[in-house]
């Protein structure tokens, strides 16, 4: 679509909607859209619930806002698509925009973005408590999973073929797709670090990037590694009912489930709410939203749901986000979040990798 086909939507949802701002009361689908729509996520959307639920409770005008779970990389696609009531006003993700999705976006006419840090969380292995796997290592991780590690087919069956101090049982891991920010952060987080550490790789990154990348992110096709979808709830219940296969998710849906299963600790650290926030557990990263800034002043619910994500309250130490498992960020984060919440302050998309 051409840029003055943007500019004439892009007025056109901004007049409707200044019509929904001051009479929402009475305002009709037909004529609007006046409920937040984001999409992303799948290791945020449970925190995004109960959030959307709170702004729902405490104005109940605004309506509840819509979330949707499509993953981090498939909600940038929305996301990035355009302006206007037809795309979704907030990304939740896993990890931080790329630089492909800004060029997106910015192509798209979304151009004022407002990124907003909202906590911490532990990309986490975890498997029954009747498993005999209770540790690996990130080489471990790497080779067990790794389509090619190190550039050669991988034909490991068991975990003992990994590494002779492992169990020998078969290698089966429940992960997530690759739309999933948590496959990003599995990829960049766990596997990339030892194989960046064999020399040939490390040559390989400055030779050839991209094929750096496949061979240190790529995972097994051959059925060891089982996508599962953007259902982390499926791979809790995959791992419990069956002994010895492992899944890969949020540290929030581990920390909901220690009843039924164990974390697995990667280089002598297990993943908890003390590792994560301290960043020892190597698999730590991020949480965020996005804010499309032109629906913010259009859709109410929008600055509703990033004011009421970053209150102390809410994903602070003792916030009630806590309760369900999000980690808190530093002070220094936290602040600076809060600021972001309110003033909008659009990021620099050419400045992201």
């Amino acid at each position: 679509m051409s840029a003055l086909g943007y500019s004439h939507m892009n007025r056109k949802f901004l007049a409707l909607t200044a019509v929904a701002v001051t009479a929402i009361a009475s305002t009709s689908p037909a004529e609007a859209r006046t409920q937040m729509r984001a999409v992303g996520s799948s290791t945020v959307y449970p925190f995004a619930k109960i959030v959307a639920e709170r702004i729902s409770r405490a104005n109940p005008r605004l309506g509840t806002p819509i979330i949707e779970s499509t993953g981090t990389g498939a909600g940038m696609k929305l996301f990035c698509a355009g302006v206007g009531e037809r795309f979704p006003d907030v990304e939740n993700a896993s990890r931080r925009m790329k630089a492909s999705e800004a060029k997106l976006c910015a192509a798209n006419g979304v151009t004022q973005v407002t990124e907003i840090q909202i906590g911490l969380d532990g990309v986490s292995l975890a498997t029954s408590k009747s498993s005999p796997l209770s540790g690996l290592t990130q080489r471990d991780v790497y080779l067990a999973i790794a389509k090619t590690p190190f550039g050669r087919p991988n034909r490991a069956k068991t975990w003992k073929d990994v590494n002779g101090r492992l169990p020998a049982i078969p290698i089966r891991v429940y992960g997530p797709p690759p739309t999933s920010g948590t496959r990003d952060a599995l990829g960049e987080l766990l596997m990339t670090p030892p194989c960046e550490a064999n020399p040939a790789m490390a040559a390989m990154k400055k030779s050839d990037e991209s094929k750096f990348k496949a061979i240190c992110t790529g995972v097994r096709e051959d059925g060891a590694y089982i996508q599962t979808g953007e259902n982390d709830n499926l791979i809790v219940q995959k791992i419990e009912a069956n002994a010895g296969t492992v899944g890969i998710f949020g540290y929030s849906y581990l920390e909901e489930n220690t009843d039924k299963l164990k974390g697995v600790s990667i280089n002598g650290v297990a993943p908890s709410y003390a590792s994560i926030s301290t960043f020892q557990y190597p698999g730590a990263r991020p949480l965020y939203i996005y804010i499309k800034n032109a629906h913010a002043n259009a859709i109410p619910g929008v600055r509703a749901y990033a004011a009421e994500f970053t209150k102390e309250s809410t994903f602070g130490p003792g916030g009630y986000l806590r309760r369900s498992g999000m980690i808190a960020a530093p002070n220094a984060v936290r602040a600076k979040s809060q600021v972001s919440a309110r003033a909008l302050r659009p990021l620099n998309l050419a400045g992201l990798k």
